[in-house]
């Protein structure tokens, strides 16, 4: 009973959203962010920010990957996605991150003048399951990254 009154408060682009296979139902949704290899400021200009978010929702397209909210940083980049179930975590970074950087240097050859063996994003990364009750609060925190930033130079 909790969980029907919790899916009734909820607003109406969440409500009925479990993933239905064969042999599962469920939801998977998850915060990534991860950062450019040694951390290089590679998204500066509007033209490779974005190039980079269209790579980015291209590889999830292509995997069945839901993005429901991106923010992509001078160095880093913040998603909010849901995940098939037949996906892990895990493998999601990998896909995301291979696929884009693929995408990325093939799109913009110039910029294996600074990556030469084609590693666009560093090894490092981050992710963080979320729920119904917290995808709000992750969507916000992901939109207002830009305000976030610009009050602490050091992120």
């Amino acid at each position: 009973m909790e969980t029907q009154i919790l899916l009734r408060s909820l607003p109406s682009e969440y409500k009925q959203t479990y993933e239905r296979g064969s042999h599962h139902v469920g939801i998977s949704m998850w915060h990534f962010e991860w950062c450019t290899k040694y951390r290089y400021k590679m998204f500066a200009k509007p033209k490779y920010k974005n190039l980079v978010i269209g790579c980015i929702r291209r590889a999830a397209t292509e995997h069945k990957i839901k993005i429901l909210e991106l923010e992509v940083m001078l160095e880093h980049l913040h998603l909010v996605i849901g995940l098939p179930g037949t996906i892990s975590p895990s493998k999601a970074m990998q896909l995301l991150k291979g696929r884009s950087s693929f995408l990325f240097f093939r799109m913009h050859p110039k910029a294996r003048l600074r990556y030469p063996k084609g590693h666009l994003w560093s090894r490092g990364k981050f992710w963080a399951s979320i729920g119904f009750i917290q995808v709000g609060q992750a969507r916000a925190y992901v939109r207002n990254q830009l305000e976030h930033h610009v009050g602490n130079p050091h992120l």
